[in-house]
Parts: C-alpha cells; structure tokens; sequence
C-alpha cells in the first residue's frame, strides 16, 4: 500500500530514476519528476498551462506553435521536418478535432489541451473530482485517470486507509456527469405509442 501511495515503484521518463508521489508529474500517463518537466526543445521548465505533447514529447506552447510553423509537420526530432508525416495526420494533431474533454466531453484543441493520464481537459474542466478545486502541475495527484488536488488526495486516503473508495465513489460521479450531458444533448424520445384499443366486445345475437 505505501509502495503505491510513494510512487516507488515508478521511474521519471526523462532522467530514469525513481520518482515519489511529491515529485512526480504525469504527462499522458508516464511519470516526470517536476525538475524533469521541460520542453524537448529550449529545456524550459513546463507548467500545465503552458505545455502540449507531440509523440511523447514535451514542448512549452512558444516552441509547440514554431516546431508547426517552420517545418509543416511534427516529428520526434527537434525541429526537423519529416516527409513520413501525412497532410491528414498533421492537420488531425494540430487542431485536436478528434481529442474530446473526460470531463465535458467537448472538442478540447491543442492551446487549451491539459493531457494526464492518458486522458485529455480542457483547462478550466481540470480540476479536483473530490472538491471541485483547480489543479497545476504541482497540486494533483491521479488514481485510475481520476484526479485529485493533493490535500484531497491525502485526506481521503487517510479517511479510509486505502485507494478503493477512492476508484468506486469517484466513478460514480463520472458516470453521473457522463449521463447527465447525454440527457442534455439528445432529443427527447417521441410520445409513445398510445395502447391498442381493445377490440370492441362481440355482438350477441338478439333471439326472437
């Protein structure tokens, strides 16, 4: 349990070495210790609100926008142009058209794109699932794509001295939201079918 809750078991994607639950930042679900946070290009430090991810790399927004503007194309080498990359591809990276919000389930693009866990948010639907509160890099932590602001994260973990009540009521609330927007953006179903009149009782035969 203390393993899980420490991160012990988890290595920074950037410099190799174990990275711990206070340290650790989760970029489209692989581990970076906050020093590690940087930009492949300038090395700047990163922040959630000022980073995007092209195949798993990390770029500040200023070098994300320029890597598009001088070569056309995104790559995994810095700034070099490559002819692999398809027209379709590139457009479908840049404008995010396919990305969708967890949280509202939105088209989310890549200048306002949050990417953690694997999942990705809008800025402003990045925040903690217990409290409500806004999350930055270095106040969230994650359970199974859910995500907490650290005292939250703590408190509840404390409360009950294990993650699976974390995971249950959690989902519950996602489930909630999820259905919630499906009620509000499908039509309402037509009238139903009014019951079929019964047939009308048989004629007895006047007898004379």
């Amino acid at each position: 349990m203390s393993t899980g809750y420490f991160g012990t078991t988890q290595k920074c994607h950037t410099c190799e070495k174990v990275v711990h639950f206070a340290e650790m930042v989760s970029a489209d679900g692989i581990p970076y210790h906050k020093t590690c946070f940087k930009c492949d290009h300038c090395n700047g430090r990163l922040a959630i609100s000022n980073y995007s991810t092209v195949d798993g790399k990390l770029y500040c927004k200023p070098h994300f926008e320029q890597l598009f503007r001088e070569t056309g194309s995104f790559t995994t080498k810095k700034f070099q142009s490559s002819s692999s990359q398809t027209p379709s591809r590139v457009s479908t990276m840049f404008s995010g058209t396919r990305d969708k919000c967890a949280v509202c389930k939105k088209t989310v693009y890549p200048l306002d794109k949050v990417t953690v866990e694997g999942e990705f948010f809008h800025k402003s639907c990045f925040r903690c699932a217990h409290g409500g509160c806004n999350l930055t890099t270095s106040s969230y932590a994650a359970l199974d794509g859910i995500l907490y602001c650290k005292p939250h994260f703590a408190q509840l973990f404390k409360e009950k001295g294990s993650y699976s009540h974390l995971t249950k009521t959690t989902s519950l609330k996602k489930n909630s939201l999820a259905l919630d927007l499906d009620l509000s953006q499908t039509p309402p179903p037509p009238p139903a079918a009014e019951a079929e009149a019964e047939p009308p009782a048989a004629e007895v035969a006047d007898e004379t």
